[in-house]
C-alpha cells in the first residue's frame, strides 16, 4: 500500500487525535503570526502618528520663522552698533552718544556677507533745543532709511517705516500735540522749514519727544558731515543658533572699532517666547517618538516570550500524543513488522502524518493569525484608520515562516516516538500476545 494512502487512512481513522494535533500546531502558529501582525500594525500606526506630528511641528516651525521675520520687521530694531569708545552708561542716560564714526561704516557692513545682521539703519542722534518753540529740548535723529545688504534680493527688502523723505520731518506724539500739526503741515526747525511727513502714535518712550529728519540735513545742522553715532540693525531671528556672541564676532571682523549691544524689545521677548513654543513642540515630538519606541519594545518582548512558549507547548503536546499512540498500538506495529512491513515504512508513516498535520495546521494557523492580529492590533491601537492592502496582509514571508515552523515542530515532536514504533521487535510483541 502507498505510504501516503496509509497516512491519510491513519488520519481518517484517528480523527480526534489528528484534530487535536492539528489544533495544537494551528494555535502555536496563529500566536506567532498574530503577534507579527499586531506588531506590524503598531509600527504602521506609530509611523502615521509620528509623521503627522512631524508635519505639524514642521508647519509650526515654518510659521514661527515667518511670523518672527515679519514681527521683527514690524516692531523695532534689536541691535545697536556704536563706536568702541562710547560709554554705554552715557548712552542710556542721555539717550544718544557723544562718540562718532564714519557714515561709510554702514555701507561697509552692507557690502559684507554677514547673514546674522540685517536691515541696517544709520542714525545721527543728539538732544537739541528747539528755538522756534521757546527752547524746548527734543531728541533730533537724522536717518537716511535702512540699508539692505548688497547680496539680498531687492524684491525681498522691506520698508521698515524709518524712511524720511528729503525736506520732511517725522514727529513724535508729544511734539505733534504741542504743535497741533497734521501731516502735510509745515514747521520750522533750527532755522529750516520741513513738511510734516508722518506723526507717530503715542509710544510712552523717548520717541514721543523725537523729531526725525533726513540724515544729510541733520549732519549739516549739527556740523557732523558724513558722520553718525549709531547703527541700528536687526538680528536674524530665523537663523538657527544665532547669539549675541556670534553677532559681535561677525560685526567685529568688519568693523573692529565698534561694539554691539542687544536692546531688550518686544521683538526679542516675543521671539524668545515663540522660540520656546517651537522647542517645546520639538521636545513633545521626541517624547512621543520615545514613547512609541518603548511601547513597541515592550510588545516585542511580550511576543518574544509568548510565541516560543506556545510553540514549545504545542511540541510537548504532539510528543506526548505520539508517545501515547505508540504505547497503545505496540501490537499493531508488531503485526505490521511480522507480515514484512519494513521499519523505514513505519517511520515514514509517522513522519508523513506529522508533515500533513504540520502543513495543515500551519496554513490554518497562518490564516487565523492574520485575522486575530488585525483585530486585536487595531483594537489595541484604536487605529481602525490604519488600512492594509491584501498584499500587505497576505505576507508570503510570514506564510513561509508559518509553514516552516509548523512542519519543523510537528516532525521533531513525533520523531522519537516514530523511531520507537519503527524499531518495535515483532517477535517480542507476538510472544507477549501469546502469554
Amino acid at each position: 500500500m502507498n505510504i501516503w494512502r496509509m497516512t491519510f487512512k491513519e488520519i481518517a481513522f484517528r480523527k480526534s487525535a489528528s484534530v487535536l494535533a492539528l489544533t495544537a500546531v494551528a494555535v502555536a502558529v496563529a500566536a506567532l503570526v498574530g503577534a507579527l501582525m499586531a506588531l506590524d500594525l503598531h509600527r504602521r500606526h506609530s509611523e502615521q502618528v509620528l509623521t503627522s506630528h512631524e508635519e505639524r511641528v514642521d508647519a509650526l516651525m515654518a510659521e514661527l520663522r515667518d511670523e518672527m521675520r515679519k514681527a521683527s520687521l514690524k516692531l523695532s530694531y534689536n541691535l545697536l552698533i556704536v563706536p568702541e569708545e562710547q560709554n554705554l552708561r552715557d548712552w542710556y542716560t542721555e539717550g544718544y552718544g557723544r562718540q562718532y564714526m564714519p557714515e561709510e561704516y554702514v555701507d561697509r557692513l552692507a557690502s559684507s556677507n554677514l547673514m546674522t545682521v540685517q536691515h541696517l539703519l544709520p542714525t545721527l542722534q543728539q538732544r537739541v533745543e528747539w528755538p522756534e518753540q521757546g527752547g524746548r529740548t527734543i531728541l533730533l535723529i537724522g536717518t537716511r532709511g535702512y540699508v539692505p545688504h548688497l547680496h539680498q534680493d531687492p524684491k525681498k527688502t522691506l520698508d521698515l517705516g524709518h524712511m524720511v523723505p528729503e525736506g520732511t520731518v517725522v514727529l513724535g506724539y508729544q511734539l505733534q500735540q504741542i504743535l497741533s500739526v497734521e501731516e502735510g503741515d509745515t514747521v520750522r526747525l533750527l532755522g529750516r522749514e520741513f513738511t510734516v511727513h508722518r506723526c507717530h502714535e503715542e509710544r510712552g518712550s523717548r520717541d514721543d519727544i523725537t523729531a526725525w529728519i533726513p540724515l544729510g540735513e541733520a549732519q549739516e545742522i549739527l556740523g557732523r558731515e558724513e558722520q553718525i553715532n549709531a547703527i541700528l540693525a536687526l538680528k536674524c531671528m530665523s537663523c538657527q543658533g544665532v547669539g549675541l556672541h556670534s553677532v559681535r564676532g561677525e560685526v567685529g571682523r568688519v568693523l573692529p572699532d565698534t561694539q554691539v549691544v542687544e536692546m531688550g524689545s518686544r521683538v526679542l521677548a516675543r521671539y524668545e517666547s515663540r522660540a520656546r513654543v517651537g522647542e517645546e513642540a520639538k521636545a513633545a515630538l521626541e517624547q512621543e517618538r520615545e514613547h512609541h519606541a518603548a511601547m513597541h519594545a515592550r510588545r516585542e518582548a511580550a511576543a518574544g516570550a509568548m510565541s516560543p512558549a506556545l510553540i514549545l507547548a504545542a511540541a510537548g503536546w504532539l510528543a506526548l500524543s505520539a508517545f501515547r499512540d505508540v504505547r497503545l498500538r505496540r501490537g499493531e506495529f508488531g503485526i505490521l513488522r511480522a507480515i514484512g512491513v519494513r521499519s523505514g515504512r513505519v517511520l515514514g508513516m509517522f513522519v508523513s502524518k506529522a508533515a500533513v498535520v504540520g502543513l495543515a495546521g500551519g496554513a490554518l494557523g497562518y490564516a487565523a493569525g492574520i485575522l486575530v492580529g488585525v483585530y486585536f492590533g487595531r483594537a489595541a491601537e484604536g487605529a481602525s484608520q490604519v488600512s492594509l492592502t491584501p498584499a500587505e496582509m497576505l505576507r508570503p514571508d510570514w506564510a513561509a515562516l508559518a509553514l516552516t515552523v509548523a512542519l519543523t515542530v510537528s516532525i521533531l515532536a513525533t520523531w522519537v516516538p516514530a523511531m520507537l514504533a519503527a524499531r518495535t521487535d515483532p517477535a517480542m510483541i507476538l510472544r507477549e500476545g501469546g502469554r
